[in-house]
C-alpha cells in the first residue's frame, strides 16, 4: 500500500453515484495503477503493475470474482 501517491488523474466508473462510496484508478506515469478508496482520498492506496491490473480485469470481466449464489 501506498499513501504517497504524486498527484494525478484519479476517476471512478461511470455506474458509480456522484456521491457513491467507491473505488478510484489511476494509471499512472511510472505504468502502475493505482486504486483507492473514494471516502479516503488521502488514505492508503493499492499499486499493480500492468500485468497484474491486466490479470485482474480479465478476471472480473470473466465472472472470476462473482460470488455464488445461493449460499
Amino acid at each position: 500500500m501506498n499513501s504517497e501517491l504524486p498527484v494525478t488523474n484519479w476517476f471512478k466508473s461511470s455506474y458509480s453515484q456522484p456521491q457513491g462510496e467507491c473505488v478510484e484508478v489511476a494509471f499512472l506515469d511510472s505504468g502502475s495503477i493505482g486504486v483507492r478508496d473514494s471516502k479516503n482520498p488521502t488514505g492508503p492506496s493499492l499499486l499493480f503493475d500492468p500485468g497484474e491490473w491486466d490479470a485482474f480485469t480479465l478476471g472480473v470481466k470473466s465472472g472470476e470474482f462473482d460470488r455464488a449464489t445461493g449460499d
